[in-house]
């Protein structure tokens, strides 16, 4: 039986929906218990969210002011001094830019190798992950005998239902914090659209959009169908768009139950972020484009017209 703990992805003092895929993760490991742990300056709030996903058994939160900006040389020791501590056979953390930038560290402090992008669960310490860009999948086995520290690929789980009513405990812990990295400033694209690692819906444009004043026609569409917006390293590199809208291997990940491409080709990196997707439409006008073997639905011709038709 493994006692698992969740680190909480949160911002602006809102639970990412990253967290509830995780549980999922989790849920299917055999455990003991799923404790989620929240480190934040006032988490009581994000811990309440936490304490409502079906399957989490206990929350906990410690409150630290140095903990108002998620710094991961900051967040680390705690962590650690909280698995080692709480007696736990499992760290786990989604695989978005937060735990990216987390949980390799968080390894190293605990001196044990890291499974990362866990997609697919065949028992306690046996995973499968992506490798190759998503090329390949290959199926791993970490060691029993000590401490397993992972991060869970999104796309791969659904969120944990809600509905739950763990018990929430303020946690008090003894670690030393660094002084040597210090938050400066976050730049953060803000948007009234749907949150693009979470929407059921996707649009994205790549390079055959042409600029960034002719993504305002990528932007409209979406609106319209109420659909997150991403765009092809190649539109990101071109500087068609922000650099976190970027969907593929160096990207995000994403699985929308509707994903439609506009002006994308389907390079390799970028096809591997879009494989878990439900139906994939595209349109592009070179009919020989690699996005056609992988799409539901496509459509040979110019997006500048089929669009408004």
């Amino acid at each position: 039986m493994s006692k698992i703990l969740i680190i909480a992805d949160h911002l602006n003092g809102t639970l990412n929906a990253s967290t509830a895929r995780a549980v999922t993760c989790a849920s299917q490991l055999s455990p003991e218990a799923i404790e989620v742990l929240v480190l934040a300056d006032d988490g009581a709030a994000i811990a309440a969210e936490a304490a409502q996903l079906d399957g989490v058994t206990k929350v906990l939160h410690a409150d630290n002011a140095a903990n108002a900006h998620p710094i991961a040389a900051t967040l680390t020791p705690q962590i650690v001094a909280a698995a080692k501590d709480g007696g736990y056979s499992h760290v786990l953390c989604p695989n978005t830019t937060f735990g990216k930038d987390l949980m390799p560290r968080v390894a190293a402090k605990l001196d044990v190798a890291m499974v990362t992008d866990i997609m697919a669960v065949h028992g306690d310490y046996a995973f499968d992950r992506p490798i190759y860009a998503g090329n390949a999948i290959i199926t791993v086995k970490a060691p029993e005998d000590q401490i397993l520290v992972a991060s869970v690929r999104c796309a791969s789980y659904a969120e944990a239902a809600g509905g739950g009513n763990a018990a929430v405990e303020a946690l008090s812990l003894d670690a030393e914090l660094p002084t040597h990295t210090r938050f400066v400033g976050l730049e953060q694209h803000k948007s009234d659209r749907p949150d693009l690692q979470t929407a059921p819906k996707v649009v994205s444009g790549g390079r055959g959009v042409g600029s960034e004043e002719n993504f305002k026609i990528i932007y409209d569409f979406a609106d319209k169908i109420g659909a997150g917006v991403g765009a092809s390293r190649a539109a990101v590199d071109a500087g068609y768009v922000p650099n976190d809208m970027q969907v593929g291997q160096t990207g995000k990940i994403i699985a929308p139950e509707l994903y439609m491409c506009f002006g994308i080709s389907g390079a390799i990196q970028h096809l591997a972020g879009i494989k878990d997707a439900g139906t994939i439409v595209a349109i592009n006008k070179d009919e020989e484009a690699p996005i056609f073997e992988v799409a539901d639905i496509g459509l040979v011709g110019d997006l500048f017209k089929i669009i408004p038709e």
